[in-house]
Formats: C-alpha cells, structure tokens, sequence
C-alpha cells in the first residue's frame, strides 16, 4: 500500500490507540511483520507549547520505520505548527484524529467533534496541508449517526484538501467500541474516495482482515485491540493473504513477545517507568494461558526490570516453556 510517497511494505496497520502505542508496543508489532504503525494520540497544544511528556511521545527509532504520528487539536494554526514538528521529529506520515470521542477531547472540540463541523475541519486540513510535506492522512468514525452521511462528507473534504489518505472505523462517536462495526460505511467511503481506504474496526483474527478486504475493497487493513499483547496477529494476516494456514500463537512466542517488551520498555522509558508499566501490560499477554490469574497477582508490585524477567522465568518453567525460560 502506497500512502503518498510512502510505500508501507504491506496492507496491515496498527491502529493508534491512546496509551498503548508507544515505542516499545510498535516495535513488537513491527517485528511480527506490521506494515505502517502508528503513535498514539498527541496533543497539538503540548507539542507547540513543549509539554517534555508530549515531545518524549515523538521518540522513534529506525526499525519501526515507517511511522505514522497521529495528532489532535482544534486550532488550525496550532495543529499547522504541531504538523511542522512532527515532520521535524522524522515521522514519515501526519494523521489528524476525527474519530476520538472521548470526553474531555470532545469538550476541546478535537477528534470526533470535527466531524460535525465540516468548516473547522476543512481549515485544519488546509492549514496542515500547507505546513508539511509527508503524507497526511486522517482516521475518522462513522459520524454522530449510523448513516455513515458524515463520514462521506468528511472523507470527500478530504481528499479534495490534500489528504493522502483515509482510515475508517465505522463506529459512531456515541458507540465508543461497543456494538458492531458497520463495514458498508469502509464500502461507502472507498466507493467514494480515489485515496487509499484503510478499514477498521471488528478485526480480531486474519480470517476478519480477509473478509474486510472482500467485502468492502478496502487497500489496508487497519488492527486495534485485537493487536494488544498478540501482535502476531499481524504475522498471521499477511500468511492468510498468502493462501497459507494462520498458525496460532504459541506459548513459546507469548513468553518471548513479554521478554521483548520488558527490554524494549526499559531501555527507551527508563526502569522505573517501565516497570510501573508492567504491573498492568504483562497481563495483556497472558489472555487465555494457563494459570494467567496467578501471574497477573504476581506482577502487581514489579519494581525493576530484573524484578519482571524473573517473574515471567517462573511462570514460563510452570508452564512449561523451557526454550524460552533458557534463552533470556
């Protein structure tokens, strides 16, 4: 899939999710085959006015190349120079978020509220569009009803401003992540728009990302949650798309996905962070697998690094998992 100039390798996307795609989750998804990963959620006003725990979100390294930084804002000057450091900061794609529906967000007439101020919209549009050079894309909802109408209006805005792209999660803004996801809206949209359309919402295995794919003629397939602490799903997507058998997700390999993260947390947020982190995201690893109740308790206090891998060696030696226990 081609985003502009950017060729992402691939048509699968890890979606932005506030809180959650940072650094270190971006370079696990990376490495099980993620074509275009995404920052979390960033603040105009924090970039512009030098928030130091804004700017630090901006942190990249090469292997996760290419990387897309979603913003938020509703200042079309603020978001035009937001824009303009995040393409100083090295991020090969801009997306501005219409699709957050939050509350406090909506109070500051950002993310999903832009959805219903087509004008407001159109100056963000054209005020980043002049700013930067990268490709933008933008990540919008099915609107503030289940027509999808807002979505089509928004998307045209769209690409008629410049945008080099559009993902869609065909939820509306009062739906949050409840319900169903309604793909005839992704359909809609792509039937509409001559820019790539990414899909998502309701994709939780390969099998889903297919099925998208056929039924709405989509170019990406765009993972959110289902990525959280498995994103070998990204792996198991591009075999399906090869005709070849999606192989599941051993115990081996979820071991080695939370030795992964610990490391990569450390080294990039620092110890102490890192480690009040893995009180509550070991957990996301550990869905499903026998006697995860008991490491979830375990993990409740971790305090350093040396801390967490001993706690992952003892649960992977109670489950048997001795390759992996030996290889860190």
């Amino acid at each position: 899939m081609k985003i502009g100039h950017v060729d992402t390798g691939n048509l699968t996307v890890f979606a932005p999710l506030a809180g959650i795609t940072n650094l270190p989750m971006r370079l696990l998804a990376k490495r099980a085959g993620c074509g275009l990963v995404c920052s979390e959620m960033i603040s105009s006003n924090g970039l512009v006015y030098n928030s130091a725990k804004t700017v630090q979100l901006l942190d990249s390294v090469p292997a996760e190349k290419p990387l897309s930084v979603q913003i938020f804002g509703a200042d079309p000057e603020i978001m035009a120079d937001a824009a303009r450091i995040v393409q100083a900061a090295g991020a090969d794609i801009l997306d501005i978020n219409f699709g957050c529906s939050v509350k406090k967000i909506l109070k500051s007439h950002s993310g999903s509220a832009l959805m219903r101020d087509p004008s407001l919209a159109e100056r963000i549009i054209a005020a980043v569009r002049r700013a930067i050079t990268i490709p933008l894309t933008i990540k919008i909802r099915s609107g503030w009803d289940a027509s999808g109408a807002q979505a089509l209006a928004i998307a045209r805005l769209a690409q008629d401003g410049g945008v080099d792209a559009v993902a869609v999660h065909p939820r509306t803004a009062t739906q949050g992540f409840a319900g169903h996801a309604d793909w005839r809206i992704i359909a809609a949209v792509k039937k509409a728009l001559s820019i790539p359309v990414i899909g998502n919402g309701d994709v939780n295995t390969a099998a889903d990302a297919l099925r998208m794919l056929k039924e709405t003629g989509c170019d990406g397939v765009m993972v959110g949650r289902a990525a959280i602490g498995n994103p070998m799903i990204f792996r198991q997507i591009l075999a399906a798309l090869d005709g070849r058998a999606a192989s599941p997700v051993t115990d081996d390999q979820r071991i080695a996905l939370m030795v992964a993260y610990v490391q990569d947390s450390v080294r990039y947020l620092g110890e102490e962070t890192a480690s009040r982190m893995m009180r509550s995201r070991l957990c996301w690893f550990v869905k499903g697998m026998r006697d995860a109740s008991q490491f979830r308790s375990s993990i409740r206090f971790i305090a350093s690094q040396a801390e967490a891998m001993e706690l992952i060696r003892r649960y992977a030696r109670s489950i048997d998992a001795p390759a992996v226990v030996e290889s860190f």
